[in-house]
């Protein structure tokens, strides 16, 4: 009877314990399945006058650190720290939405023959490969600063030759770490970069 009593009791702790876990499971289920406020930047071209080419450009995606290879808005508490602005994203992963605005900000001046991503396309004459050391949020003292830190190749596709390379780096400030505050301080940062690579690419190329 004692025996039959505590394997009742153990059986009940093992229920009781399993319908804590699907509790947890469900909850986090939940949690991801929370619609995250989703945000995208624009294109801003180049000049439309100047040099032009009949040159074909791939654009290659540009690669990442992991912490910002992801839809996530990364955030730098401190120089060691990542973590992620809640509840908002990016409307594709970050490789893609820069390599969608580098495409469109080059194509919108009209000086090249045919700019496109390396899925398709005909065969480039030039690819523009991408390092993307900080594209981010970073806590200063006061308020925050948002950053982007891009490094550009131009190669010959014939013989993978180097044709030129150059860093573009800048920075807006923030006076809060809200979505509405930060997301325009991304396109402030943008509004400056993008015409600048544009017009390296087809002066370059």
């Amino acid at each position: 009877m004692t025996q039959t009593l505590i394997l009742t009791r153990r059986a009940a702790l093992i229920g009781a314990a399993a319908s804590l876990g699907g509790c947890s499971a469900v909850s986090s289920l939940n949690s991801a399945a929370t619609p995250l406020d989703t945000f995208d930047l624009r294109p801003v071209p180049g000049a439309t006058t100047g040099r032009r080419t009949a040159r074909t450009i791939l654009v290659a995606r540009p690669t990442t650190p992991a912490a910002i290879a992801t839809d996530r808005i990364v955030v730098k508490p401190n120089a060691l720290a990542v973590t992620y602005l809640p509840e908002s994203r990016w409307a594709d992963d970050l490789p893609a939405v820069l390599q969608s605005l580098i495409v469109r900000s080059i194509a919108g001046t009209g000086r090249v023959g045919y700019v496109g991503p390396n899925e398709g396309g005909p065969v480039p004459d030039v690819a523009l490969l991408s390092r993307v050391d900080a594209f981010q949020v970073e806590a200063t003292n006061p308020g925050f600063s948002v950053v982007i830190d891009i490094s550009l190749t131009l190669m010959r596709d014939r013989d993978q030759q180097v044709i030129a390379t150059r860093v573009f780096r800048q920075r807006a400030t923030a006076t809060d770490d809200i979505p509405s505050v930060l997301i325009p301080a991304f396109q402030t940062v943008l509004d400056g970069l993008l015409p600048d690579i544009a017009n390296w690419v087809v002066a370059t190329a």
